[in-house]
């Protein structure tokens, strides 16, 4: 499904250690280390930010990236010992890249589940 409709024109920038990725419907910023590429990004912290002001946050997983992550665990004292993953502010994606989780963004806001996923930022 594309979400190019909801995506519009998009504006790409880089803020120090913060990308955003600018549309008509939001405005995404992640925030990456010096080093990451954009196509292979697994695991980010990202905030939204609507038309309205309101802001929201995740933190962006790969599947591969929680898998790492549980293997890495593993037969340690952390998450149970890597038997189990959770994340307060959690979003799992399928795909690495701030592209594709861009769209994924777009998605969650065309099918209206994005607050059900994203955590809303108080003092909006």
């Amino acid at each position: 499904m594309s979400h190019s409709a909801s995506l519009g024109s998009v504006e790409r920038t880089g803020d120090g250690p913060w990308y955003r990725v600018r549309t008509e419907s939001f405005e995404a910023s992640f925030l990456l280390d010096p080093d990451d590429d954009l196509d292979l990004v697994c695991n980010v912290d990202l905030e939204v930010r609507l038309p309205d002001g309101s802001r929201w946050s995740a933190t962006v997983f790969t599947v591969a990236e929680v898998a790492r992550l549980m293997e890495t665990w593993s037969g340690s004292d952390e998450a149970p010992g890597g038997r189990c993953f959770w994340c307060s502010d959690g979003l799992i994606v399928r795909e690495p890249g701030v592209s594709k989780m861009t769209d994924v963004i777009a998605g969650l806001l065309d099918s209206g589940e994005f607050a059900q996923v994203l955590q809303r930022l108080g003092g909006d």
